[in-house]
């Protein structure tokens, strides 16, 4: 098993910008993410920090804006990768997946923003390409939305979309999980769709 923590758009817009992370609170997520890059960097798995950039007058992420910088909790983070990507996944019309083959990874876990749109969009992508994935449930979040088909809270869609994700992409873990598992040697799995369909369907059983 080789691993790489990949550092998901941990920039200003999701701080005190246009997109403020709602659940978890931001300051313990962002303290969870600065744990798991520092247990990585201890523990020689490399770290890919992958940044949202869009161009100069965008409403949010425009390069060079205080919005498109990475976040101060990741002052002194030596990065061994670094992507710049304008779609939710790290994956799409990047060099992520090149470079981790190169380097011989096979599972990556996840830290960052938001959960329901880069986070899983990269898992996603991920799972689909091959990999196993795992990701942080309390170094990541999220923001409520409000459209035409509807509203959710922002601690509701943060679980729901780890939920789907424990169904059938990632295995969902807690940070001390991970430090955990990587201490000894074990690898968080997905529990499966029919697992989960079939444990759904006992609890509504009469």
């Amino acid at each position: 098993m080789s691993r790489a923590l990949l550092v998901i758009d941990v920039q200003g817009e999701y701080d005190e910008g246009t997109l403020p992370v709602a659940w978890p609170p931001r300051t313990a997520a962002l303290a969870n993410v600065r744990r798991a890059v520092d247990a990585a960097t201890a523990r020689g798995i490399p770290v890919v920090v992958v940044q949202q950039t869009e161009k100069p007058g965008a409403p949010a992420f425009a390069r060079g804006t205080a919005g498109w910088r990475l976040h101060p909790v990741l002052d002194g983070v030596r990065a061994d990768l670094r992507v710049q990507k304008t779609l939710p996944s790290a994956f799409s019309g990047t060099s992520l997946d090149d470079w981790l083959r190169s380097e011989g990874v096979d599972t990556v876990t996840l830290v960052g923003f938001l959960t329901h749109n880069c986070i899983d969009s990269t898992a996603r992508s991920a799972a689909h390409r091959g990999y196993a994935v795992e990701v942080l449930d309390d170094a990541t979040g999220t923001i409520a939305l409000r459209n035409a088909v509807g509203s959710v809270t922002a601690e509701e869609l943060h679980r729901h979309t780890l939920l789907v994700l424990q169904s059938r992409f990632a295995g969902v873990l807690s940070t001390d999980g991970w430090v955990a598992a990587l201490d000894g040697g074990s690898r968080p799995a997905p529990t499966g769709l029919l697992a989960s369909a079939a444990a759904a369907l006992e609890m509504v059983a009469p």
